[in-house]
Parts: structure tokens; sequence; C-alpha cells
């Protein structure tokens, strides 16, 4: 929990999504790279504004993803983004690159100074829209180390959403969160099946009884369900539910922030 704590300064913090507009060379690419840049920022500010307490950025428009890798026309401009967010609110900053793009990831945390990366494919194999997804942890571990890059953390995904699990279903939720762990992962992101949906409360549950290791819940959390989470998880990254009308592709709803952070921090007093 050591480095966990060293990240996020406040007990079961909300971790706010920024999903970047895409990126130059994928087929939904249309606004100027400065744009992007600027609506990125200017969301960091509205995160910052409405008291999150870290902000994490993703590449959710470059659908469909590759998968493994991204070029250097995507990792330059995330690496721009994520060292000016990181100077301008003074937050914890993490990244995600997609599909499974951890490398990558890590070698943006490091040149931009910020903090935590979110890494899918980290132990077991799964099969995503992108194909078959293996794990990664020996090589991306391994690289972390070669780049001087030790104090950034991997939050890693298990069993995550958006894939089939059919390969591994004799594998539980607390098993896969037990290999995470031995291999080294920083803390485990659970999500619901898919995007926006809620996580398992019962399993969250046993999660939290069974391991003295960061939990973070990684979809679903609204303004009147975050009682149920607060108790059995350590951090929250909430994407869609801050968005109008609480979907993920519409833009960022300042209000529905606000809202929810001070119901939270009412909750936690």
């Amino acid at each position: 929990m050591r480095k966990f704590s060293s990240i996020f300064k406040s007990d079961k913090p909300v971790v706010g999504m920024i999903h970047l507009k895409a990126l130059p060379g994928t087929p939904k690419y249309k606004f100027d790279t400065s744009y992007i840049i600027e609506e990125a920022l200017k969301e960091a500010g509205l995160y910052k504004k409405a008291g999150v307490d870290a902000i994490i950025i993703e590449n959710m428009h470059d659908v469909p993803y590759l998968k493994g890798h991204v070029g250097h026309e995507i990792t330059s401009i995330m690496t721009l983004v994520a060292y000016l967010i990181k100077q301008e609110t003074n937050l914890a900053v993490g990244i995600q690159i997609l599909a499974g793009a951890n490398k990558e990831a890590m070698a943006v945390a490091k040149a931009s100074g910020i903090d935590f990366i979110r890494a899918e494919g980290f132990v077991f194999g799964h099969m995503a829209d992108e194909g078959l997804m293996e794990a990664q942890a020996g090589d991306l571990l391994r690289y972390r180390s070669q780049i001087d890059a030790n104090t950034i953390a991997v939050f890693t995904d298990i069993k995550k959403k958006h894939s089939s699990h059919s390969i591994t279903q004799d594998i539980s939720l607390l098993d896969t969160a037990k290999a995470a762990q031995f291999f080294l992962s920083d803390g485990v992101v659970i999500t619901g099946n898919h995007t926006g949906m809620a996580t398992s409360i019962e399993e969250l549950k046993i999660l939290k009884e069974s391991l003295d290791f960061p939990i973070i819940v990684g979809s679903g959390i609204t303004l009147e369900n975050v009682a149920a989470y607060i108790p059995i998880c350590d951090a929250m990254i909430v994407g869609s539910y801050f968005k109008d009308k609480g979907y993920w592709e519409n833009d960022l709803n300042y209000d529905r922030v606000a809202r929810f952070m001070t119901h939270v921090n009412k909750l936690k007093r």
C-alpha cells in the first residue's frame, strides 16, 4: 500500500477520467492537435475546481484499437497532455493507452512526470475486442526498471470489461487478484462487464476481506450508489457518470462532478 499512499494524499480518492478526442492517425480523428490539448486541459481544470483527487487520461475515442501497441503520433500527444495536466493541476495523474499498450503508457508516464498507469493484460489472458490479450507483467515491470521508472505505480485490470474470460473461468476473481499481487501489481482495478456498468459489490467484499492490497473500482460508480462502494474499495475511477446524461462520449458536466464530490466528502466524514 505504500506506493498507493504516496500517490494519493486523501482517503478513498476519486479519479476523474479524461477521454481524449480521437488522436492523429485514427479513423475518428478530426480535430487539430491544439484543440485536443485545450479540451483536455479544460476538463482537468473543471475536475480540480470540483475537488477530484486525481485524473486519468485515456485514448478511448481511438476506435478501433490496436492490440498491444500504438505509434509515436499517439504517445507524443499523450505525453504533452499528461505533462501539461500535471503541471497545471498538481494532482495525481495517470494514463491508460488502449488497447493494452502498457509499455507505451509507462514511457509516457516517465517522460511526462506523472504518477501511475492503468494496465490491462497484466496477468493471465483474455479474449478482447481486439483479439487475444496475453499477460504482460514480466515484460512491463522489467521495462519499468530499465527506464528508471519504479516510482510509477501500475494499477492493473483483472477480469477486464468488454472481454471474454472463458479460458480462465476456473480461476476466481480473488485468485486472479492474488496472482496480480504476486506479480507485483500496485493495485487491482475491478469493473463491471461494460463501460458504465456497476461493479459487483459482493465480489468486492470478498476481495476486501481477503487482501491487504489496493482495490480500485473502475466502472459504474454514480451519485446514487457510491455510498455502497466507499467501505469496500480504496479508490474509485469515475468516467461515464461525470459526463452529460451519464454517457462517456458526452461532454464533461461540472455540476455532476461537483455534486458527486460534495456527496462523497460528506460520506467520508
